[in-house]
Parts: structure tokens; sequence; C-alpha cells
């Protein structure tokens, strides 16, 4: 078995029961900081050791290495940094400085940890999304997220009060140490850590014990249950599928399931090595690397964000620095004959061979109806997906109108409803004028307060979609990096974005309230399309031209594209 990453033993910030005590006692007269939901789950890798070396958020001294070398201060290999945003306002209104010991709170206000403050740090979020993920593209779910952050980073020591209670599947939210001492007891010496963000299907299990054949040991199996990619299947259903498929179909003698409460960054190449990192401090001596490790999918360009091989390059390079040695995701395909998944290199004739993707898996099975095979999928997991993927003509989606003012967004919104209806869907339509009167009244037209009224929409639209419902949303929603953190909110191919286009001459035209003789004259400030910008979509599911269409025609186009997907029976 490993020892921890760079340090004797690992890391333990939870407080005695005594000093919980005290410490809870003594939060009631502290400043008090709410954090938000990827944060609450970096403190918890902290205090439970799973980021062992680390003791905190980082100061600027490491933050800054890990950006430019991948490497913390002293000189150990560490990809990914771990940081506590905060906003300038929340800074002031804190009065927070250098020296300070604060509370830290959950979303539910319980007090979670008290933070030692060494540090305060403005950041630059460019570099960060550059050096960390390799692309300022929206579509990149953190590049998205960070532009929404605080301006500061807040690093320092933490003592940990408390952990917010686990009620799901207890029995497997264990600790590295609690990891450790099962596996110490099992004499295990030699131990393959596999981790995944999605369901595991007979390949995921084939895969998983040749990787323990050929390290000669235990196999630890690591599913995160975190945060993941935005749309990813939901996390109770993939725990339901990790119970099932570990209970029935792997030796509880030499394999282990042990959930991981990772908050991942979907970085591919740094996030590999930083898994392999985190593996280690969970005794693991080797770890499973895939291909196109913890890729966040395609770019605004139908691209992928990373090369299909760059994660296990990158991992192989540092595995003896980090000591965890890679064992590459090998391809296999089922055989028929031999009714198992063999790799692909060792098949005689793979023209006889069987496999299917991941797209294959959501678009040709589940978002039809269709039962997953049984060479492909257990019959349990089967039953499970079926149940809570219903096909596509029954699930949700958010129809995203965006544009300037008076482009004809909320005419087209509602003849869109008229159609959707008279096809058996229940529809929502959520419109800016409407939601300005209702949701969101009294924010003004400020950059922050228009991402704010977005954003509520697209929380509300999310839930609706979450539900199967469909929901149209007809607002200017005017800055691009604020659109994609609303697509991120909504399961993957269930958003749909609707480029509403007209010249802003056109528009000025049509604008039977006067706003933008009003805006050019000075009389409103920051008004779209006069003294603030419109970022149009770089590449929207439907894009409409409504000086050269009349409004049924744009809304017959967005119909057109929901048969075409399968959102709607045609």
């Amino acid at each position: 078995m490993n020892k921890p990453y760079g340090s004797k033993k690992l890391v333990n910030l939870l407080l005695s029961q005594t000093e919980k005590e005290e410490a809870l006692k003594e939060v009631l007269n502290m400043k008090a900081y709410q954090i938000p939901l990827r944060a609450e789950l970096d403190l918890t890798m902290l205090a439970i050791g799973a980021f062992t070396p680390l003791t905190g958020f980082m100061v600027r001294k490491d933050y800054e290495h890990v950006l430019q070398e991948m490497r913390l201060y002293n000189g150990l290999v560490w990809p990914i940094p771990i940081t506590l945003p905060i906003t300038a306002e929340d800074l002031k209104k804190l009065d927070l400085k250098q020296g300070d010991r604060i509370v830290l709170r959950n979303r539910y206000n319980m007090p979670l940890a008290l933070l030692s403050v060494e540090d305060i740090y403005k950041y630059d979020k460019r570099q960060e999304a550059l050096s960390v993920y390799k692309t300022l593209d929206t579509r990149h779910p953190m590049v998205a997220e960070i532009q929404l952050w605080g301006e500061y980073y807040i690093g320092g020591s933490l003592q940990v009060i408390q952990l917010p209670p686990i009620y799901d599947y207890p029995e497997y939210r264990l600790t590295p140490e609690e990891t450790r001492k099962i596996l110490e007891k099992r004499e295990a010496t030699r131990i393959v850590a596999f981790q995944t963000r999605n369901p595991m299907h007979r390949v995921h299990e084939s895969l998983t014990k040749l990787a323990q054949r050929t390290v000669r040991g235990h196999l630890l199996i690591q599913p995160i249950v975190g945060l993941t990619k935005p749309g990813d299947v939901d996390v109770y259903t993939r725990m339901r599928i990790y119970h099932i498929l570990y209970s029935k179909y792997y030796d509880k003698e030499t394999t282990l399931l042990v959930f991981l409460p990772l908050a991942m960054r979907m970085a591919g190449p740094r996030e590999a090595l930083w898994h392999g990192i985190i593996r280690r401090n969970y005794g693991a001596t080797h770890f499973i690397v895939g291909r196109d490790h913890a890729g966040p999918g395609k770019n605004s360009k139908g691209e992928s964000f990373y090369g299909t091989y760059e994660a296990q390059e990158l991992f192989s390079k540092y595995e003896d620095e980090i000591g965890v040695k890679m064992v590459p995701f090998k391809e296999l395909m089922y055989d028929p004959q031999k009714d198992e998944y063999v790799p692909t290199n060792g098949a005689v004739n793979e023209g006889r061979m069987h496999k299917i993707s991941g797209t294959q898996v959501r678009e040709e099975y589940l978002a039809q109806g269709r039962s997953l095979p049984s060479w492909f999928t257990r019959r349990e997991v089967a039953k499970i997906l079926k149940k809570s993927y219903p096909p596509k003509h029954k699930k949700g989606v958010c129809i995203w109108l965006t544009g300037l003012p008076s482009a004809g967004k909320s005419t087209i919104a509602n003849i869109l409803v008229h159609m959707l209806r008279s096809r058996g869907r229940k529809v929502t339509l959520l419109d800016g004028d409407v939601i300005r009167t209702h949701l969101s009244k009294g924010l003004g037209f400020s950059k922050e307060d228009r991402d704010t009224n977005v954003l509520r929409v697209g929380f509300v639209a999310s839930k609706i979609v979450e539900h199967n419902g469909i929901v149209i949303c007809s607002l200017v929603s005017p800055y691009k990096a604020t659109r994609d953190k609303v697509r991120l909110m909504v399961p993957e191919g269930q958003f749909v974005e609707v480029f509403v286009d007209a010249p802003v001459e056109v528009c000025m035209k049509r604008d039977v309230k006067g706003l933008y003789k009003k805006a050019t004259e000075g009389l409103i400030k920051n008004f779209t399309g006069v003294d603030d910008p419109y970022e149009p979509p770089v590449n929207p599911e439907v894009h409409i031209r409504t000086d050269k269409e009349d409004p049924i025609t744009s809304a017959m186009k967005i119909l057109t594209y929901l048969i075409e997907q399968g959102f709607i029976k045609d």
C-alpha cells in the first residue's frame, strides 16, 4: 500500500469532540462567510485528508506555482488550485484582513470550519482558465463558472468543526484513513484504483477486473459523487447502480467500493494527474487513466477540449514523482462467441465484435425508450436507467431565445407555445418582461444585475426541465458567459439556444416602447445595443433572421429542430 502523498501521515483537520463544543460556542460571535457547494466539497476533501498534504485553501504563492508549474511552492507536484473565492463586496462587508479568523458556513448556514486568514489576493480569471483548462471557451463548465466567482481568493489553514451529515449509502463513504485500515487488514500491497462519473456497464466490469489481474492486487472502485459535469446521469441513479454491481458481480475479498465526494474540474490532463494523487492518499499504487480522462466534451466549434491521449501522456510523465503507476484504459469489445469483453488488439476477427458508444447509449437507446442489450449492461442496471430516463419525446427541454431588444423574441416564443401545446407537450413560458415584474423585481440593468436575472431564470428553467417539462425563456441575455452558465444548469443535450437575429436598425424601428430612442438620448443607461454590448452566440442550435422571415416561419424553424432532435413526435 502507498504512503500518503508528500507527508508521513494523512492530514486530519477535524476537531475533537471537546474542541468542537468549544468552537461551536465561539462561532456565535465570529465573522461568518457562507461558501458554495464546490468549496464545501473541497473543504470536505481537505478535512478527511484526501488532499494531503494540503491543510487549507491555497495562499498566493502556492496558487501561482500551481498555475505556472503544476507544483506547490515547496516543489511538490500538484496540478489543480484549491481556492476559496470571495467578492470585493463580501470582503468589504466582512471587513476581512490577514490575521482574522472566520467561520465558514455552508448553504444551509451550518458552521463547518474555522479559517485562519493568511492571505487575501486578487487573481486573474483569464490566466487561470488558460493555465488549468487550456481554453477561454465558456462551453467549458469551469471556464463559465469562474467568470461568476468573486474577484479575490482567501487563503489559510482550516480547523474543521463538522461535516454535513450523510444520509445515502454511508457504508461506502469511507475516508482515506478508513479505506487504508480495511486494505491493511487484507494485507493489500498492490491496489489499482478506478474512477468513474458515469454508470458502470459490463465493459467497465471487464476493464476493472482486467486491470486488477494485470497488477495482481486489489481493486479500489471510486466513483465521483460530488460535483461532476453538468448533465451527467444524476448521482442517486449512479449510486444505486454502483451498489448493485458491487454487491452482485465483484469479489468482496479483493475489491472495495468507496464513494469520493470530489468536486471535479473537468480539467482533462491536469485532472487525471490530480486524481492519481488523491487515489494515492487512499492507498492506491496504480490508477486507471482513460482516454480523454475528465474531458468536458465538445467546445463551441464542436471539437474536443483535449487530445484523446493527452491525459495519459501527462500522467506517464509524472507517475514516478507522484508514486502512482498508470494503467492505461484499454479499448474492449464484446466477443459474442466467448460471451466476454476482450481487448480489440487481441481479437481474431474484429468484424464480429460488438460495442456501443456513450452517445449511442444516450441517443439510440435511452432517448428512444429502448432497452440496452444484455451483452452491454447488466439487467439490473438497464432497469434502473430505463426508469430514471424516459424517452426523449417525454423529456424536458429548455428553449432559450436570445437577441437584441425588439428582435422578435417574445412574439416567436408565444407562437411556439401554441405549436408545442397543440402537439401534446406542457409548456412554461418565462418572458423577460414578466420575469422582471415578478421573479427579478428590484434588479437594475448593471452587468451584475443582468447576470443575476439571467441566472435566476436559468435556475427556474433547469428545475422545469429536471421534471420533464418544456420551458421557453425569452430574454435579451446579452453576455455569452452567462448564457453558457445557464446551459450548464440543464442536462446535456436538453438546452436549445436560439439566436433571434436582427440588425439594431431594424430593432429600433420596431421599438414600440421608445426605449432605443431614450437610450440614444442618454435618458436610459446600459441599454443593450446602444451603450451596452450584445455578445451573439458562437454556435447556437437554431439561428433565425427576423429581418428576413416572418415570426411563424421563425417559430417553425425551432419546432422543426425539436422534431429532428426527438423532443417532439412528428
